[in-house]
C-alpha cells in the first residue's frame, strides 16, 4: 500500500490515495497499525482520500486506536493540499465531501503547491443532545465537570464531532503540563456526560485576540494541534465572552488562525499543510 506522511502543524496523519490505491478492508486495523511509533509509520491516524460523487475528493479519518471520527480540521488541509499537488483537482478552490458534510476550502499556492489553506469549517453545533453531551445549557457554557477529583468548568461545541473547552491556569503549560493534559485529559474525554466521548481543550486566554491550547483528543491522546479543536476554542470563547470572534490560537505544533463570522455563523481556520515522505507499507 503506498501511503503518504503529512501534518498540519504537528497532527501527523499517514494518507492513502483511495483514487490509486485499492481501500483497506480493515482500515481500523490498519489504523492502528501503521499510527504505531515503534512498530509503524508512526501517525495520530490514518487518512483516506478517496473518490465522491458530490466533490472533488472525499475524507474517511481514524483515530489512531482505529476509532472513526467525523472531521479532522487539519487534516482536511492536508488533504486539500494532497488533492491539488498530486493533480487529483488542480484547483485553487476545492470542495471535500466529510462526516459533517462537503467542506470548502481555499489554497495559498506558491510555486505550483499550496502553502497555507483556508477552509471554511461550517456552522458549529451548539444543541447539547447533537454535540452531544448531557451537561445543561444548549449548549452548555461553563458548565460544572467534575473528575479526577478536579473542578473544570466546560463549555462544549461540536463542529462535526464534540469537544469540551476549559480555561486553565499556567500549570497546564510548564513543563509539567503534559503530565496533567495526560492525567485529566482521558478523563474528561470519557467522562460519562459526554456519550460519544469528548475531544478536551485545556486553554489560556492570552489577550482577547490569542490564546493558548492544549488537546487531549478523542481516540489519538495528546496531540500537537486539533484543527476543529482549536475552531471550538474559538466559538468556546466567544460564548463565555473571554475571547473575540477573531483569535490567534497557539498550538504545540504551530498556530492556527480561526474567525467565529457573525456574517454567516461558519467558522473559518487557516494554516498550513506540509508533506514529510511517501513510501510503500507491507502488512504483516
Amino acid at each position: 500500500m503506498r501511503f503518504t506522511k503529512m501534518h498540519g502543524i504537528g497532527n501527523d496523519y499517514v494518507y492513502v490515495n483511495c483514487f490509486v490505491e485499492k481501500l483497506p478492508a480493515e482500515p481500523a486495523i490498519v489504523s492502528q497499525a501503521v499510527s504505531h511509533r515503534n512498530f509503524g509509520i508512526g501517525s495520530d491516524g490514518l487518512i483516506l482520500i478517496c473518490p465522491s460523487e458530490v466533490a472533488d475528493a472525499r475524507m474517511r479519518m481514524y483515530n489512531s486506536d482505529g476509532s472513526e471520527s467525523e472531521m479532522c480540521g487539519n487534516g482536511l488541509r492536508c488533504v486539500a493540499k494532497y488533492v491539488h499537488d498530486h493533480n487529483i483537482a488542480k484547483k485553487s478552490s476545492l470542495t471535500i465531501e466529510t462526516g459533517r458534510g462537503i467542506l470548502s476550502v481555499d489554497l495559498d499556492v506558491v510555486n505550483g503547491k499550496a502553502q497555507k489553506v483556508r477552509v471554511n469549517m461550517g456552522e458549529p453545533i451548539l444543541e447539547a443532545a447533537k454535540i452531544p453531551t448531557t451537561l445543561p445549557g444548549d449548549p452548555p457554557v461553563n458548565a460544572a465537570l467534575s473528575v479526577g477529583g478536579r473542578e473544570f468548568l466546560a463549555t462544549c461545541v461540536s463542529m462535526g464531532n464534540p469537544h469540551a473547552t476549559v480555561y486553565v491556569g499556567d500549570e497546564f503549560f510548564t513543563t509539567t503540563g503534559r503530565d496533567l493534559v495526560a492525567e485529566f485529559g482521558p478523563l474528561i474525554e470519557n467522562a460519562p456526560v459526554f456519550p460519544r466521548r469528548v475531544n478536551a481543550h485545556f486553554v489560556k486566554v492570552q489577550s482577547p485576540n490569542e490564546v493558548t491550547m492544549r488537546t487531549w483528543e478523542r481516540g489519538s491522546g495528546i496531540t500537537l494541534a486539533c484543527g476543529t479543536g482549536a475552531c471550538a476554542v474559538c466559538v468556546a470563547g466567544v460564548l463565555t465572552g473571554l475571547t473575540d470572534r477573531k483569535l490567534l490560537a497557539h498550538l504545540p505544533g504551530g498556530d492556527l488562525e480561526l474567525e467565529w463570522s457573525a456574517a454567516d455563523n461558519h467558522v473559518y481556520m487557516t494554516g498550513p499543510a506540509t508533506e514529510v515522505f511517501s513510501g510503500e507499507w507491507f502488512p504483516a
